[in-house]
C-alpha cells in the first residue's frame, strides 16, 4: 500500500585536536550529541520561480527578446518576433506571483517553455510525497534502459541531514582531481535542473528535456505493464533521467543522494562502490521505523557487498547497526573519529580553516567557505569518500593542493548563505533547516560564528514538520521572529505558525506576515531598530522558504 510522507526533502565549539582527535567520533554515546547539517533530507524544493541560470557573459541580453531570437537563427523575422512574444506572455502567466523566473541565459524562450511543460508533466505523476516501498518498478525501468546506473563508479549518500552539502564537496574533490562527474541530489531550491549535475554544474533546461524525452517511451512501457500496481513516481522518473544523463555524458564517477531512507529508495537500484552514511537521528519514524535502530537499519540498506562504507560519527546504537551491516555484506569500514576526521578547526573570514585526517594522510590549511562545525564534519566525510572512490591510500595520497582547491571552491546554496549585508545594512542569511536537528545546527553556528547584537528570524514551515521543535531550537539565538508562509500547497498557515511561535517566544517577540517578501521587509525593519551594525535577519524553516528567498534576492539557481 502506498504511504504518504514529507516530500524529498538540511562559541567556536570544541574540536578534535592532537591525541584527542578521534574522541567523541564514531559510536558516540548519545543521539543528542549528533551535530546535524542544515541540508535537506525529505523536503520539497521551491516551486519554479526565481531569476537565474548560468552566469551570462558581460554583453548578455534578456533572453526573452533579441538573444533568444538570435539563437533560433532568425533575429529579424517579424513572425519569430510574434511567436516569441506569445510564448513569453504564456510564460509570464505560468510563472506569475511575486518571484518571477526569467529564461536562463543559455536557453531560448521556446526551449524554456518546453522545460516547464516537462516539469509540469512530471508533477502529474505520483508526487514525491507518496511512497510505495518496492524497487520492482525502478529495476524494471533501469533494465529496459540498459542499466545506465552500472556504467560508472558511484558514491551513494544517506543520513538525516547533510547529504547535499557533502555531495557537493565530494563532487568538487573528484572534479579537481580530473574526473568527469555526475551528481544527483534532491530536492532543488529554485529549479529542477539543480538536481542533475554534470561537471559540478546543473544541466541546462534543454538537457533536462532531452533526458526526459529519452526515458519517456520506456517509462510509458513500464507503466503499461504495471497491472493493478502504481505507475512510476516523479522521483523514480527523475532518478532514471539522472542515471541516463550520466551514462550518455559519459561520466567517470557519480555522486548520488537518496531521497528518503535507503533500502527502498529509488536510487538504491545502484550498487554503490562507496556508501556514505551521514549522522542518523529520529526523523520520519512513521515511514522508516519507530526507533533510531529501525531507522538505522533502513538507511544501512545502501551498504552493498564488497563496497566501502564511509560512516560519519553516530549514536552508539546506530554505529553498532552500521558496522554489523558492513560485516554482513563484507564491506570495508571507514569511521569518522577512527580512520578519518577533523583534526583542527578554526573560524576564518567567510568560513573556516581545517586540518583533516583522510584515509591517505593529513591535509592542513584547508579553507572551507561554509559555516558550522557540522560542515567541518561533512568535509571530513567527503574527503574520505572521495579517497575511497578513487582508491587513494597512504602510498598514493591525493594531491594536497587539489584538496585545498576543491574545498575552497565549494558552495552550498541555502545553507547559512549570506545574500545581503554591508556597513549600514542588516546581514541577511538564508538556511534550509526544516527539522529540529537542522535548526539546532543552525543555532549553534549562529551563536558560535557570528556576533549579532540583534538577530531576527523569518520562518515559513511546511505542514507535517515539527514546527514547535524548530522554533524551540532557534529561540535562544533569535531576538524576535516574523512568521509567514510560502508558495507550497503544503505550507503551514501563517496564523497557525504564529500561534505556535507565541507559545515558544512570547507574544511580544512574534509578528505574523502574509507573504515571504513582506516578512523579509518587516524582519529587516525590526533588525534595523537594533542599530547600524551587528544586526541581521535569518530566513529559514523550509527548503521552499529558502529557495523562494533566493529568488527574491535575485540569486541564480546553482
Amino acid at each position: 500500500m502506498a504511504r504518504e510522507y514529507d516530500q524529498f526533502d538540511e562559541e567556536d565549539s570544541p574540536t578534535y585536536g592532537g591525541d584527542r582527535w578521534a574522541e567523541g567520533g564514531f559510536g558516540r554515546d548519545s543521539e543528542s550529541d549528533i551535530e546535524s547539517d542544515t541540508d535537506t533530507d525529505t523536503e520539497s524544493g521551491a516551486a519554479e520561480g526565481g531569476e537565474g541560470g548560468d552566469e551570462p557573459g558581460d554583453d548578455e541580453e534578456d533572453r526573452s527578446d533579441a538573444a533568444a531570437r538570435e539563437d533560433a537563427g532568425d533575429a529579424d523575422s517579424p513572425e519569430k518576433d510574434a511567436q516569441e512574444a506569445v510564448i513569453a506572455a504564456v510564460l509570464d502567466e505560468i510563472r506569475g506571483g511575486d518571484t518571477p523566473d526569467v529564461v536562463p541565459a543559455q536557453s531560448s524562450v521556446a526551449g524554456y517553455a518546453e522545460f516547464l511543460a516537462v516539469d509540469a508533466a512530471l508533477d502529474r505523476r505520483w508526487p514525491e510525497s507518496v511512497m510505495e516501498p518496492s524497487l520492482e518498478r525502478m529495476e524494471a525501468l533501469c533494465d529496459a534502459l540498459g542499466e545506465p546506473q552500472r556504467g560508472y563508479p558511484i558514491a551513494h549518500l544517506t543520513g538525516t541531514n547533510g547529504k547535499t552539502s557533502t555531495s557537493r564537496m565530494i563532487d568538487a574533490l573528484l572534479t579537481e582531481v580530473g574526473l568527469r562527474t555526475g551528481r544527483y541530489t534532491s530536492p532543488h531550491l529554485q529549479r529542477a535542473t539543480e538536481r542533475i549535475n554534470l561537471d559540478n554544474r546543473p544541466i541546462t533546461p534543454e538537457r533536462y528535456v532531452e533526458a526526459y524525452r529519452e526515458v519517456e517511451p520506456v517509462v510509458d512501457l513500464v507503466d503499461a505493464k504495471r497491472g493493478e500496481g502504481p505507475a512510476l513516481s516523479k522521483f523514480e522518473v527523475l532518478t532514471a533521467m539522472a542515471f541516463s544523463t550520466f551514462a550518455d555524458a559519459p561520466v567517470e564517477a557519480a555522486v548520488i543522494e537518496v531521497g528518503l531512507g535507503g533500502s527502498w529508495d529509488a536510487t538504491n537500484v545502484a550498487d554503490a562502490h562507496v556508501a556514505v552514511v551521514l549522522p542518523i537521528g529520529m526523523d520520519h519514524a512513521e515511514y522508516l521505523g519507530e526507533d533510531i535502530e529501525a531507522i538505522a537499519r533502513e538507511k544501512a540498506g545502501i551498504i552493498k557487498e564488497g563496497s566501502v562504507a564511509v560512516l560519519a560519527a553516530q549514536d552508539k546504537k546506530v554505529a553498532e547497526i552500521l558496522v554489523d551491516r558492513c560485516a554482513e555484506v563484507d564491506a570495508q569500514v571507514a569511521r569518522e573519529g577512527a580512520e578519518f576526521g577533523v583534526v583542527e578547526r578554526e573560524m576564518a573570514v567567510g568560513g573556516q580553516r581545517l586540518e583533516l585526517q583522510g584515509l591517505s594522510g593529513r591535509y592542513d590549511d584547508v579553507f572551507l567557505p561554509l559555516h558550522g562545525e557540522h560542515q567541518a564534519s561533512n568535509a571530513a566525510v567527503a574527503l574520505a569518500a572521495a579517497e575511497a572512490l578513487i582508491g587513494a591510500g597512504t602510498a598514493q595520497p591525493l594531491d594536497a593542493d587539489a584538496v585545498r582547491a576543491a574545498f575552497a571552491s565549494v558552495r552550498s546554496p541555502g545553507r547559512l548563505e549570506p545574500v545581503k549585508g554591508g556597513s549600514d545594512v542588516p546581514t541577511v542569511l538564508l538556511d534550509a533547516a526544516h527539522n529540529p536537528a537542522g535548526a539546532k545546527a543552525l543555532a549553534t553556528a549562529l551563536s558560535g560564528e557570528f556576533r549579532f547584537t540583534r538577530l531576527v528570524g523569518v520562518l515559513g514551515v511546511l505542514r507535517g514538520k515539527d514546527a514547535r521543535g524548530i522554533l524551540q531550537a532557534l529561540e535562544p539565538v533569535l531576538h524576535e521572529v516574523v512568521v509567514t508562509t510560502n508558495s507550497s500547497g503544503r505550507a503551514m498557515d501563517a496564523d497557525e505558525l504564529g500561534a505556535l511561535a507565541t507559545e515558544v517566544f512570547g507574544a511580544d517577540r512574534v509578528s505574523v506576515s502574509p507573504s515571504l517578501q513582506a516578512a523579509i521587509d518587516e524582519g529587516t525593519e525590526i533588525a534595523e531598530e537594533g542599530g547600524e551594525s551587528g544586526v541581521g535577519v535569518v530566513v529559514t524553516g523550509s527548503v521552499v522558504t529558502a529557495g523562494e528567498a533566493r529568488a527574491l534576492f535575485g540569486l541564480e539557481p546553482a
